[in-house]
């Protein structure tokens, strides 16, 4: 009977999900995004304990603000959050042409000199913030070939349905798993461009570092394909802005890593060193940045999953 149930909810989640795309594509765009701020404030007043922790979230990486700034920054997460699911779900059946017209960026021709001189491919290391989905759509219109690593989902009829969606919009998908790194080895060595988000240790395994005033544990694999392969790692970051399904860009310059000991120092060393890139994109707008977990051992809730912290 507990078989039955479970799949009776794996059913229904996954159903929720192809019923939510579908009416994001059928509504207008103007309703679909206000449906999406109600929902994001029906589940900013539900979930507390979330609350709780994008709150604490934005108060260390942005001490500055006043009570009110982070109020209002905290609602704007699950905002935040909302609009990337509705924009997901919408983007299949956007042109093109729609894609480009509302997608600005800062310092892509980077990217495409290093790929055209250097031929190593390109790692771009994004946080979980703003409309990423939309950026890689924009990469694959422009011919870039993609490959996104994504943590793999529960059911996993879910995360076969989100592989779908994002091979629909030209993207080559790998989960996170065993077989990840030969294939992201395979399409850097390929010469394409692999989009890693690296500002939370999903697998654990991660490096020490210092992140916003705290030491906790990083993912090592941008650094450490880096390091097998030449090739460049762009810190990237992909905001909303508040025109009508706009989005900006932004990509640092790029950092090129190389062996001067120990392979772990030198991925610890160049970890740091892309966490203090992302901690600059983070700050840019933390009310876009959708780290719903606890992040920090000083976190209510946090669970370490390694011993390298």
């Amino acid at each position: 009977m507990a078989a039955t149930r479970e799949s009776v909810n794996d059913a229904f989640t996954v159903g929720s999900y192809r019923l939510a795309s579908l009416l994001a594509q059928v509504t207008p765009g103007p309703m679909a995004y206000g449906i999406a701020k109600l929902v994001g404030h029906l589940a900013a007043a539900s979930l507390q304990s979330r609350r709780a922790i994008i709150e604490g979230h934005i108060r260390r990486v942005r001490p500055d603000y006043s009570e009110v700034q982070i109020r209002k920054a905290t609602q704007g997460a699950f905002d935040s959050y909302s609009r990337y699911y509705v924009e997901s779900f919408r983007l299949p059946s956007l042109s093109a042409e729609v894609v480009d017209a509302t997608f600005t960026l800062d310092g892509f021709d980077a990217i495409t000199d290093s790929l055209k001189k250097e031929g190593n491919g390109a790692i771009l290391a994004l946080p979980h913030l703003g409309g990423w989905e939309w950026a890689g759509r924009w990469l694959c219109d422009q011919g870039v070939k993609t490959t996104v690593v994504v943590e793999a989902l529960q059911p996993p009829e879910l995360f076969e349905w989100f592989v779908s969606l994002r091979t629909k919009l030209g993207m080559n998908v790998v989960p996170l798993g065993p077989n990840v790194a030969g294939e992201v080895l395979k399409a850097l060595r390929n010469n394409e461009v692999v989009c890693l988000l690296c500002d939370r240790d999903l697998q654990g395994g991660g490096v020490a570092v210092e992140f916003f005033g705290e030491s906790t544990t990083l993912p090592a694999g941008p650094v450490t394909l880096s390091l097998r392969t030449n090739a460049p790692v762009f810190p990237v970051a992909v905001y909303f802005t508040e025109a009508y399904n706009g989005h900006h860009a932004v990509i640092h310059p790029a950092m090129h890593f190389e062996r001067s000991g120990k392979l772990r120092e030198d991925v610890r060393v160049g970890t740091q060193a892309l966490a203090k890139e992302l901690e600059a994109l983070i700050w840019a707008a933390p009310e876009q940045w959708h780290l719903f977990q606890p992040n920090w051992p000083s976190d209510p809730g946090f669970v370490a999953k390694n011993n390298n912290a």
